[in-house]
């Protein structure tokens, strides 16, 4: 099927009153996983089918069908009508008229779709092969290895009974590379990751397979014979990649209107001071600074264009992120964050590509301006609630020391309140780096994802030891 919107049109007529939905969603993967030596992944998947929603009696009805033809699509149709009116009566709360808006009509390709879907699977299978076995024998000290690699490819033609008609096409190539080294009982890992919206070229852009190879293995290495740092309320500076998940976790999810609504420490701080005025902080689904971001879509799971939407404008929450009913609730324009991860799952609001924008501030700048703190890379793992309390653990950590960088430490672990974090910046760096595209966000539903920024000046609390 070339153009599926064709197919949803012709099924939308004669659908009956009411505000109708079609979704057409092809999603085709191929992975290949790397451990030891040995192939314990190679494997190719497809989903495809149409969801359908349709808005009756201020009710949403949802329904689904794998079956590609006319009659299932209109019976699909029929039975989300017949699913939104019999729980309409059960809802305290009806859904507002959708407010009006530019809908995406068109066609809408991503770079280097074509470019992998030629790509030989085999090619890949040797890349990977190669760089497990090359990260392996690095060291000595080096006791496995594991490499992967995945291509998504997703096709979407979206029509609304009041005028979306969009077609998009893209495919997100994702690598990752790991390593442990063990020295007696003590063992560490280190990895590397990346995740993109393009070809092959935009995945490596910025550093190669191989490179990555060499990097957890000397991370993993050098963190054997790394100290701790001391903990306690510290001025650290973050990496575009801890940004990148502070921005996401800790204040992103907060200012998902859904999430609003149910009472996030976001709600009702619209037009207030929520973090310094260096701070600007956007979300967009276009892949601003650089290309290639693993979040970027053009057109939203409703029909609405994915432009760019500033969340805190120098230190002052400007805007939450909406779908169509949120924005009715809100009285605002929708953002264009609705998205579905497969055709049988319902929209959600959830973000695309979120950032800090960059600054005016060099790195070294920032080094010489710290007396006694920590330079942080490495996202490790980590949590945020609604509240905006956070703690993420870090993989690598440098100590400051009068205005210079000391050896490398082994990570620790930050936490904070977001918004009270924010309001600490006093630097903000003048590079730009995506750095989250890799893995997937969480909420209910997968969602591919990006996030990032430049360094970052603030204070946390560090949770430190000594050796």
């Amino acid at each position: 099927m070339n153009d599926p919107t064709d197919l949803l049109t012709e099924s939308l007529d004669g659908s009956g009153e009411g505000f109708v939905e079609l979704r057409y969603h092809k999603r085709r993967s191929r992975s290949l996983a790397v451990e030891k030596g040995r192939v314990d992944q190679a494997k190719i998947s497809e989903h495809t089918g149409v969801g359908v929603r349709v808005l009756a009696e201020g009710t949403w009805g949802f329904a689904s069908t794998d079956q590609l033809e006319i009659g299932n699509v209109r019976r699909a149709i029929e039975n989300a009508r017949k699913a939104a009116r019999s729980s309409a009566a059960a809802k305290n709360e009806r859904v507002a008229d959708l407010p009006a808006v530019d809908l995406a009509r068109g066609r809408f390709d991503a770079p280097g779709y074509e470019e992998l879907e030629k790509r030989e699977l085999e090619e890949s299978l040797e890349l990977v092969l190669q760089l497990e076995a090359d990260t392996r024998k690095a060291s000595t000290t080096i006791q496995s290895a594991s490499c992967g690699y995945t291509e998504l490819f997703e096709e979407k033609g979206v029509v609304t009974t009041d005028g979306a008609k969009a077609w998009s096409r893209l495919v997100r190539p994702e690598f990752r590379i790991s390593a442990v080294a063990q020295d007696g009982a003590e063992m560490q890992r280190g990895s590397e990751s990346v995740g993109a919206t393009g070809g092959w070229d935009c995945l490596f852009r910025n550093v190669s397979a191989a490179e990555m190879g060499d990097k957890a293995a000397r991370m993993a290495v050098d963190l054997l014979s790394a100290k701790y740092a001391e903990g306690g309320r510290k001025r650290v500076i973050l990496s575009p990649s801890l940004v990148g998940l502070l921005t996401h976790e800790a204040i992103g999810h907060t200012v998902e209107a859904d999430f609003v609504i149910a009472g996030s420490c976001a709600a009702g701080k619209i037009g207030t001071r929520v973090a310094s005025d260096l701070v600007t902080l956007c979300d967009s689904g276009q892949s601003e600074y650089h290309d290639g971001a693993g979040g970027t879509i053009a057109v939203d799971d409703e029909g609405v264009l994915a432009g760019r939407t500033t969340i805190i404008r120098a230190g002052m929450l400007e805007n939450y992120l909406h779908d169509r009913e949120s924005a009715a609730h809100f009285g605002v324009a929708p953002t264009g964050n609705a998205r579905a991860w497969e055709f049988d799952d319902e929209p959600l609001i959830r973000m695309r590509n979120t950032y800090i924008a960059p600054g005016e501030t060099g790195l070294d700048e920032m080094i010489a301006s710290i007396e006694d703190g920590l330079l942080l890379d490495g996202p490790k793992n980590g949590q945020a609630d609604a509240n905006g309390e956070f703690m993420f653990g870090t993989l690598q950590a440098w100590p400051i020391k009068n205005g210079k960088r000391g050896p490398l430490m082994r990570g620790v672990n930050i936490s904070g309140t977001a918004f009270d974090v924010l309001k600490t910046v006093d630097a903000v760096g003048s590079d730009f780096r995506w750095d989250l595209g890799s893995g997937h966000c969480g909420k209910g539903q997968p969602a591919k994802v990006d996030a990032g920024g430049p360094w970052l000046s603030c204070e946390v609390i560090v949770g430190g030891r000594t050796a």
